[in-house]
């Protein structure tokens, strides 16, 4: 039951995210829907095909596109109001991160993965959907740029391990790691964590 419901929170987040991202290229309202689907269900449906997990969840449960679709509209009404965009962005979209994770995590583990499989589902279950979201909005992916990204994925989905291995119960250890994994990406946003660059010059003398 909690995670049907952070799943449903998570996306409404993104598919918030993914609206806002279309209104800024100035997309028509089926735009606006098909970049909203991508971005709170694409991520759902890569981890699902790599794990071989079918039918996908969106095709299975049909009613998460009406909760996708519905939260892509609100988010074009309210969108007028929103003062600090890029900031309102990025915290929709880091709490849709944490809540994917989460869930990734979730469904590969009771698919009886091994522990690194886990932890890449969750990754990919959080991140890819902002990828294909911002590819398809012609914009430098999240995951790619310089505040911390996939490395709080994958800490979220260990932490989330390693408290179900201490005995701790699923529900508390999801809640437990849902508010430290949110705060951990809305601290690196804020202080301008990133990981070490790797910088290359080919350059001709």
């Amino acid at each position: 039951m909690l995670l049907s419901l952070i799943y449903l929170i998570a996306i409404s987040a993104e598919a918030m995210t993914g609206a806002l991202s279309a209104g800024r290229r100035r997309m028509d309202l089926f735009g606006v829907v098909i970049i909203a689907c991508v971005t709170a269900l694409g991520g759902g449906s890569l981890r699902d095909i790599v794990l071989g997990h079918y039918p996908l969840g969106w095709v299975k449960h049909p009613e998460y596109l009406g909760f996708t679709i519905c939260a892509a509209l609100i988010a074009t009404w309210v969108a007028r109001w929103m003062h600090h965009f890029r900031r309102t962005f990025l915290v929709l979209d880091g709490l849709g991160l944490i809540c994917f994770t989460l869930i990734g995590c979730a469904v590969a583990r009771d698919g009886g993965h091994a522990v690194p499989i886990v932890l890449i589902a969750g990754m990919l279950t959080g991140a890819f959907g902002g990828v294909l979201r911002d590819v398809l909005c012609n914009e430098v992916p999240l995951i790619f740029q310089k505040e911390l990204y996939a490395v709080i994925t994958l800490l979220t989905g260990a932490a989330w391990l390693g408290l179900l291995e201490l005995g701790v119960s699923l529900n508390a250890a999801t809640l437990w790691c849902l508010g430290g994994g949110f705060a951990l990406r809305l601290l690196a946003i804020h202080f301008k964590w990133e990981m070490p660059k790797f910088v290359y010059r080919d350059e001709v003398h």
